[in-house]
C-alpha cells in the first residue's frame, strides 16, 4: 500500500515497524462544544483506513486522545459557569454516541489529559534536562531554535515564521517562536501541581506525552485534519524527537479542509453545522458516502443536494445486493467472460484503496460491479458460483466503506401488522407471520385480478412503514 506522507510530500510505500501491526494516533476532540461535520469527515476517513487494514489481516492499535485541558474549555467554563470535568465528559460522550451512529469503529484507547499529568510532567522534565526546555516567570517553554529542522512538516522557514509572530514577547522567552510546555497559574479553575508550581500543560505537549505512553517513541501513523499541521503537529515532532532522540512518526496523514457553501465553517457566518444537525437531515450511510466520494486529502464542500443524491446511491447499493442475495437458484452455467470482468472489477476496488486510500475510485468500482452483476442476473443460465463470490466481495466492500444495512426489525411493526391482518380476516400471532400472510393474500388477489384488494394491502402496509416491491420472480419488502 502507498500513502501520501505529509512529512516527505510524496507517496510512500507503507511499512509498519512491527509486522502485521499498525500503531495509529489520531488527534481527538477538545470537548468544549458540539462535534461538527469537519470532525466527522476526518474520523470517517481514518475509520475506512483502519477497516481496510483489518481486512488485510492486520492488527490496528488506535489511539485517540481527549484534550480535556485547553484554553477554549477554560474560557467556555468561565462564560457559562460550568464545571470543566462535567462539561468535557458530557460533550465527549455525546460526540462518541454520534460517531457510533456514523458507524465509526471505536479507538482502542481514549486517554484524557487530566488523567496523565504526571506523564506530561516527565516529558517536560526530560526536555529541560536535554536543554530544549527552560523555565520563566510565566511557565516552561520549548526552545525552538535549538531543534534542528523545525518546520520540516509544515515547510515553513524560521525567518518567515519570526516575521509573522506578534512583536510583544512574554518576559523571559528566548524567542517569539518558543511555545509553552507548561503554563503557570494562580487559582484558576484548571490547575495542577508540578515542579514549576501550579499550572496546566500546553496543548502540544499533551499529545506528545500521550502518544509516547500508548504508542511508544515512534508511531506508524499520526493523523488529523490539515489545519493541525502547524503549529500543533510541527510542535509535536519537535518535542517528541527532542525528548526521545528518535523519529516521532513514520507517516503523517492529513484530511483536507471541509467548507460549507464555499466558506470555512463559522458561527458568525451562520454556516456552522454540528454532526447532530447533519444526521438529523441525512442518514449515516449517506453522510459517510458523501465524505468518501471525495479523496480524503481533497477539499470538500458540504452540499445538501449532493447528500440527497447519496441517499439514492446508498439505496441502489443495498437494493442491488438484495437482488444478488435473493436470486433464485436454477440452472447455472460458467461464464468465463463474466468471471474475468467481475474479477477485474473486484481487484480494482482494492487496488484503488492501496493507492493512498482512493475511495472515490473504489466506490466507482463497487457500482461497476453491481451493474455487471445485475445485468448478468437477467440471462437464462447465470453463473451462480461467481454471483456468490460477488455477493461476498460486495459485503466486504460495504463493510470497509462503513455502510451498514438498516436492520429490518419487524417487531417494531408487530401491533400494526396484527391489527391489519384482522381487517383482512387473517389469523396470525407474530409480526413475521402476519406480513407473510398479507403478502400471500395480496399475491392471490393479483392472480385473481382483484386489484382493489391487492392495492389496498400494498397501501396499508406502506402506511405503517413497510414498502412492497414486486420483482420478476418474487416480492420483496423493506422497512421505510
Amino acid at each position: 500500500m502507498y500513502v501520501f506522507n505529509s512529512l516527505s510530500k510524496h507517496l510512500e510505500e507503507f511499512k509498519t515497524l512491527e509486522k502485521g501491526r499498525v500503531v495509529m494516533y489520531v488527534c481527538g476532540l477538545t470537548p468544549y462544544d458540539s462535534a461538527h461535520i469537519g470532525h466527522a469527515r476526518t474520523y470517517v476517513s481514518f475509520d475506512v483506513l483502519k477497516r481496510f487494514f483489518i481486512k488485510k489481516g492486520m492488527t490496528v492499535y488506535h489511539i485517540q486522545n481527549i484534550t480535556d485541558v485547553e484554553d477554549k474549555i477554560i474560557n467556555r467554563c468561565l462564560e457559562t459557569g460550568a464545571d470543566p470535568l462535567t462539561l468535557t465528559t458530557q460533550v465527549h460522550d455525546e460526540a462518541m454516541n454520534l460517531f457510533h451512529s456514523l458507524h465509526i469503529l471505536p479507538a482502542d484507547t481514549y486517554p484524557k489529559v487530566t488523567e496523565h499529568i504526571q506523564e506530561i510532567i516527565e516529558v517536560i522534565t526530560l526536555l529541560i534536562e536535554r536543554g530544549y526546555g527552560y523555565e520563566t516567570e510565566s511557565g516552561v517553554y520549548f526552545d525552538v531554535l535549538k531543534f534542528t529542522n523545525y518546520g520540516k512538516l509544515s515547510g515553513q522557514d524560521l525567518e518567515h515564521m519570526k516575521a509573522g509572530v506578534r512583536k510583544e514577547v512574554a518576559k523571559g522567552k528566548h524567542s517569539p517562536l518558543d511555545f509553552a510546555l507548561w503554563k503557570k497559574t494562580k487559582g484558576e479553575i484548571m490547575e495542577f501541581d508540578s515542579p514549576w508550581g501550579k499550572g496546566r500543560p500546553g496543548w502540544h505537549i499533551e499529545c506528545s506525552a500521550l502518544a509516547k505512553k500508548y504508542g511508544g517513541k515512534t508511531l506508524d501513523i499520526h493523523g488529523g485534519a490539515r489545519d493541525l499541521i502547524f503549529p500543533h503537529h510541527e510542535n509535536e515532532i519537535a518535542q517528541s524527537e527532542a525528548a526521545n532522540g528518535e523519529k516521532f512518526c513514520n507517516y503523517w496523514l492529513h484530511t483536507g479542509f471541509l467548507t460549507v457553501n464555499g466558506e470555512k465553517m463559522s458561527k458568525s457566518l451562520g454556516n456552522f453545522i454540528t454532526l447532530s444537525q447533519a444526521l438529523s437531515r441525512s442518514t449515516p450511510n449517506a453522510l459517510r458516502l458523501f465524505y468518501l466520494q471525495a479523496h480524503y486529502r481533497s477539499p470538500l464542500d458540504y452540499d445538501a443536494d449532493k447528500l440527497e443524491a447519496m441517499e439514492e446511491s446508498v439505496e441502489r447499493i443495498f437494493n442491488s445486493l438484495g437482488l444478488i442475495r435473493e436470486f433464485e437458484k436454477g440452472e447455472s452455467q460458467i461464464d468465463e467472460d463474466f468471471r474475468k470482468k467481475s474479477n477485474e472489477i473486484m481487484a480494482s476496488f482494492y487496488t484503488h484503496l492501496e493507492n493512498d486510500l482512493n475511495t472515490p475510485e473504489a466506490i466507482a468500482s463497487l457500482f461497476n460491479l453491481l451493474r455487471l452483476a445485475n445485468s448478468h442476473l437477467s440471462i437464462k443460465k447465470p453463473d451462480h458460483e461467481q454471483l456468490s463470490k460477488i455477493q461476498e466481495a460486495v459485503e466486504e466492500m460495504i463493510w470497509i466503506l462503513g455502510l451498514e444495512e438498516k436492520k429490518e426489525d419487524l417487531e417494531t411493526k408487530k401491533d400494526a401488522l396484527l391489527r391489519l391482518v384482522k381487517e383482512f380476516k387473517i389469523q396470525a400471532t407474530s409480526a413475521k407471520q402476519a406480513l407473510e400472510l398479507l403478502i400471500e393474500r395480496r399475491e392471490t388477489a393479483r392472480k385473481e385480478k382483484d386489484y382493489k384488494t391487492s392495492d389496498d394491502i400494498r397501501n396499508k402496509l406502506s402506511e405503517i412503514g413497510i414498502l412492497i416491491e414486486d420483482k420478476t420472480n418474487s416480492t420483496r419488502w423493506k422497512i421505510i
